[in-house]
């Protein structure tokens, strides 16, 4: 296993979201969404250092006043993967950790959990997270679901619910998918060159390009669902949820 000092956490962020534009800098209970991420993910000892990546100056400006850390990126990214691999690089990390900047959710014990599966076996490259799926939401496209072999490895991801259930009466047991990642170095260079394949394409879901070029992920299970926060829909959910939370903390 990787020593903490070539671990680290990396925060893509950009103000240029099209569902909810300056989402990164939108307060969520008080306080502004990157500030809740870094939070998150500053509590897990198991990372050298936390690090917002961004192009936008604005959220720049945030960090410094807050004393965050913070990367400037290239403004020509397709991804926040992407911009992941630019500060990475920059930073000399062997292995990352990827969270993403509408996760204002995230816990530390979730974040331990991805770097305990990425080095649980030498093989492995990738990691991310998955959780029980509620079946209120197994229908909805924006919940993305994952479907996995007996020891976690990533056979699929969709928007669909999968696995099918042909049989009405059946209640196959299903997994969301949360968009946190954990790689080494290598694999995340190689996942920046490769293109878009056609299932990538399909569902708009850039994890099946691992898939779709033969590198494995494994699954790791948390018991913490989290909200990203991608519509003003899920900003008042993950509102009414952190208030509450914020609350009985304080």
């Amino acid at each position: 296993m990787l020593p903490v000092a070539e671990i680290d956490g990396i925060i893509p962020a950009r103000m240029g979201s099209t569902r909810l534009p300056g989402k990164a800098l939108r307060p969520i209970a008080g306080v502004p969404m990157i500030e809740r991420v870094y939070r998150g993910a500053r509590a897990c000892g198991r990372l050298r250092q936390v690090w917002v990546a961004t192009d936008a100056e604005e959220i720049a400006a945030y960090c410094r006043g807050r004393e965050i850390p913070v990367q400037m990126t290239a403004t020509t990214h397709r991804s926040g993967t992407d911009r992941v691999l630019e500060a990475a690089e920059r930073l000399g990390s062997r292995a990352v950790v990827n969270i993403q900047g509408d996760e204002p959710m995230v816990r530390a014990e979730m974040l331990e959990r991805l770097i305990e599966a990425l080095f649980a076996r030498p093989e492995i490259e990738v990691a991310t997270l998955r959780t029980p799926l509620r079946a209120e939401v197994a229908e909805e496209p924006g919940t993305v679901k994952v479907a996995c072999d007996g020891e976690g490895r990533a056979l699929y991801f969709s928007r669909a619910a999968i696995p099918y259930a042909r049989d009405a009466n059946a209640t196959p047991r299903r997994w969301k998918h949360l968009g946190y990642y954990a790689y080494s170095l290598a694999a995340l260079r190689r996942f920046t060159q490769w293109p878009a394949g056609e299932l990538e394409a399909s569902e708009q879901l850039e994890q099946l390009r691992f898939l779709e070029n033969g590198t494995a992920i494994i699954a790791a299970t948390t018991e913490h669902d989290t909200i990203g926060v991608d519509t003003l829909e899920d900003w008042e959910r993950a509102e009414k949820r952190l208030a509450k939370a914020d609350l009985m903390n304080s």
